[in-house]
């Protein structure tokens, strides 16, 4: 692997900005905003909700229409495959004046939604859902109320819709987490002119009378470049640089974890836009060791772990990763699926609960398989990347899935393989 790159904007935080654009009164413009499905997924929801907006040149332009200005849909909400589309929009909508209905795809409609109904419900919004947990989510917009909720569970998206809540309720919401989750909402909320305190592990929010449109860039998006940055540190030879990732400290855990392994990398020309730290990645191939990932680095992780997993056949000791239940309830049972195709490859592996031990380069080098991704964006990623280090061919299935987060990731994987 060899070259520059870019990678999509960060999807993460595109979400946060067209919905925090469209709370706010006027045009806000967001340049860079991801591509990606997903964050399509949220401007479809939000033009049935009444929000105007245009895209060009790279750049949306979101015609927000106040913190009350969201007209009802006639029609059901389709998040997609997007869970931070649904669970984000579930806070946003709990307080406006009508009702809605929001749903998605086959495999969100399997993804727990209790997270983030109960503690909504608790604010005073009324919100049904199949068997208590499950998508279609049938919101009755109400006044809410603010409350000072201690999450059980780090989830940045259950923090996310009870911030969004807060915007529209009747005092101060206060919101303590076990361990930091990445902090994008209450960056972008500060930059749309919200009050947001934090003081040690507790957020507090006090509702303003209106958000103030912005300019807005979103950077590029880690949870992408990670795949790159795994490529280059298994094939010999490789020196890659990813231009203007976003290195957001609460979501940067990733680029630690792979320098205590030994990876040979470092950032340079670090910028701040609107509270988010941003440069660039530079990366070459050298040895890796080996990593245990448990206790509260799991919640800090979340999206990269595939990529670790896949990784870590080209370890000297190998990965092993715990307290990762959340693993099982996202696009796909991920912690089956890592281990269905790692298996596949020739890895050893032993499947937990909440994790798994992936054993090291002395195991045996990975051959080539089919892979079954399972429709899960982050699995065909990281099966692809520990394909190029596998001896022989691999097919991987519905590659197409990719588009939810990174469409063209197999055409710039192209681009920078040497031959």
């Amino acid at each position: 692997m060899s070259g520059t790159l870019s990678v999509p904007g960060d999807k993460s935080i595109s979400h946060r900005y067209a919905i925090l654009a469209a709370l706010g009164e006027g045009a806000s413009e967001i340049a860079s905003y991801s591509p990606a499905a997903d964050c399509r997924s949220t401007l479809d929801c939000l033009e049935r909700l009444g929000i105007e907006w245009r895209e060009e040149a790279g750049r949306v332009t979101v015609m927000g229409r106040g913190l009350r200005g969201w007209k009802p849909s006639w029609r059901k909400l389709d998040a997609g495959n997007s869970g931070t589309t649904i669970r984000l929009l579930a806070g946003a909508l709990a307080g406006q004046r009508f009702n809605s209905t929001i749903s998605g795809d086959q495999s969100l409609r399997r993804r727990p939604m209790r997270r983030v109904i109960e503690p909504l419900s608790w604010m005073g919004a009324h919100i049904e859902a199949r068997q208590g947990n499950f998508p279609p989510l049938e919101i009755h917009g109400r006044q809410l109320k603010a409350i000072d909720y201690a999450m059980p569970v780090p989830s940045a998206q259950v923090k996310s819709a009870l911030l969004l809540a807060g915007l529209l309720a009747e005092g101060e919401t206060s919101i303590s987490e076990p361990v930091p989750t990445r902090d994008h909402t209450e960056l972008a909320l500060a930059e749309f002119g919200v009050e947001v305190r934090r003081s040690g592990q507790t957020i507090r929010l006090q509702p303003p009378a209106r958000l103030a449109p912005q300019k807005l860039s979103v950077p590029g998006d880690l949870s992408s470049a990670v795949f790159f940055v795994a490529a280059a540190l298994i094939l010999p030879g490789s020196n890659i640089t990813l231009r203007g990732v976003g290195l957001n400290p609460t979501r940067a855990a990733v680029l630690d974890v792979l320098s205590a392994m030994g990876a040979n990398l470092r950032t340079a020309n670090l910028t701040v836009n609107a509270g988010e730290l941003s440069g660039d990645i530079m990366v070459q191939h050298g040895a890796l060791q080996g990593a245990v990932i448990r206790g509260s680095q799991p919640a800090t992780l979340i999206d990269e772990l595939p990529m670790l997993a896949a990784l870590a056949p080209f370890t000297e000791h190998g990965i092993e990763i715990g307290d990762a239940q959340e693993l099982r309830v996202k696009e796909s049972d991920r912690i089956a699926a890592l281990a269905q195709n790692l298996r596949a490859m020739g890895a050893t592996v032993e499947e937990f609960p909440d994790g798994l031990r992936v054993a090291g380069r002395g195991a045996g080098q990975l051959r080539g398989a089919e892979i079954e991704p399972h429709g899960d964006h982050r699995i065909a990623m990281a099966f692809a990347v520990a394909a190029l280090g596998a001896q022989g061919e691999t097919r991987v299935r519905d590659a197409g899935c990719v588009s939810v987060s990174f469409p063209g990731f197999f055409e710039v994987l192209d681009q920078v393989a040497q031959r």
